[in-house]
């Protein structure tokens, strides 16, 4: 396998956790690097903070993927007189590329939060919120059972039919087409004012929204009659996708407490530790998380069956009115800590697509705000 360069690297990643997935807000992808460069060490880890910008120097790192972004706010400048200042100087000067997947990391399979729930031993978990599958039209059209390869063909050219791997994708079914032509009517079948009842078949066909005004452009150029009979549907959303925001799944039947403990285990210590909120003795079949910070999903959790949610960086309020309505159980364990259970499964992704040709460090220092608890 040839040496990758950061370009493929990048595209690699991005293909991954795709920039175009991620929150309107957040900033994610190379923040700086040559394209061109060999990549032959990388270092992953949730800061890019200045400690681990020397980490990265001092390993002789060709690339520092981290989760968090290093800049969020414009700058006019990096200097030495900032934290994100020293971070930058020291990657550059080390000839050290700096690439973040944020956001588009969180939801993604194989993501943060997915990576958490195995980290937790859950099984068959599934996104609390899934992400919007593409918004999807269904095309249904009257024609003579004759014009119906031509019709599909014409449908097919203009992108509809295509089904995942598949395409010229439609259904059909028999049926039997009555009209009168009017005065003023140019009829392909029939005479006017004659009733007329023809052989035709229905076709049903579905594709992207964004391309309704083509297809329905096609249909009507290839279709022999003068006023075809058609219509065009929106189809919902099944919110079944398997990428979106935290994950809800099984765990085997067991009580807080153990379950607590279990999430303590299974996370890297931090001086926060595990803070739980709920009757330690209760049951715990059921669990939902969101690797970083989680309260945004609150309302949305104490809409599940869970038994238990896990998150991070709780603030007393919600969390308080959210024990009021006696729904799951909270645990709330260190933002980095959470986060950190990603960077293995990165790992093995990356020296899986990549072989030999690189070498992948997960970094173990921990950059959680709180150091000490008294």
């Amino acid at each position: 396998m040839a040496e990758p360069t950061l370009r493929s690297v990048v595209d690699l990643v991005h293909g991954w956790y795709p920039p175009g997935t991620a929150d309107s807000w957040d900033r994610v992808g190379l923040v700086h690097g040559d394209l061109d460069q060999p990549v032959r060490r990388i270092l992953l880890a949730v800061d890019p903070a200045p400690v681990v910008a020397q980490e990265a120097a001092d390993w002789d790192a060709d690339l520092l993927l981290t989760h968090h972004p290093l800049y969020l706010k414009g700058v006019h400048g990096f200097t030495s007189q900032t934290p994100k200042g020293r971070t930058s100087l020291t990657l550059a000067g080390a000839g050290c590329a700096l690439l973040a997947a944020h956001t588009n990391a969180d939801q993604a399979e194989g993501g943060v939060s997915e990576a958490m729930a195995l980290a937790l031993g859950l099984r068959d978990a599934r996104p609390i919120l899934p992400a919007p599958l593409p918004a999807v039209d269904k095309l249904g059209v009257m024609v003579p059972a004759e014009d119906a390869d031509g019709m599909r063909a014409a449908l097919a050219g203009a992108g509809a039919g295509q089904v995942g791997d598949y395409d010229h994708a439609s259904f059909t079914v028999a049926g039997e087409g009555r009209f009168r032509p009017l005065p003023g009517a140019d009829p392909t079948i029939g005479s006017v004012g004659e009733a007329e009842r023809v052989d035709e078949v229905r076709i049903e066909v579905v594709f992207p929204r964004g391309r309704r005004a083509h297809v329905v452009r096609a249909m009507l150029a290839a279709h022999p009659y003068e006023e075809p009979a058609y219509d065009v549907l929106e189809l919902a959303d099944p919110r079944i996708g398997t990428t979106g925001t935290g994950r809800i799944g099984d765990v085997e039947p067991t009580t807080l407490r153990a379950f607590a403990e279990r999430v303590a285990e299974a996370l890297p210590g931090t001086a926060h530790g595990v803070r739980v909120a709920g009757d330690l003795d209760r049951p715990v079949r059921r669990v939902a998380l969101c690797g970083g910070a989680g309260d945004f999903l609150l309302d949305t959790v104490r809409g599940t069956d869970a038994d238990v949610y896990v998150t991070s960086d709780l603030r007393h309020h919600p969390a308080t009115e959210f024990l009021e309505h006696e729904g799951p159980a909270l645990v709330d364990v260190a933002h980095w800590a959470a986060e950190w259970t990603w960077l293995p499964v990165l790992a093995r992704r990356l020296e899986g697509a990549l072989g030999d040709t690189v070498e992948v460090r997960v970094s173990t220092r921990s950059t959680d705000a709180w150091t000490h608890r008294l």
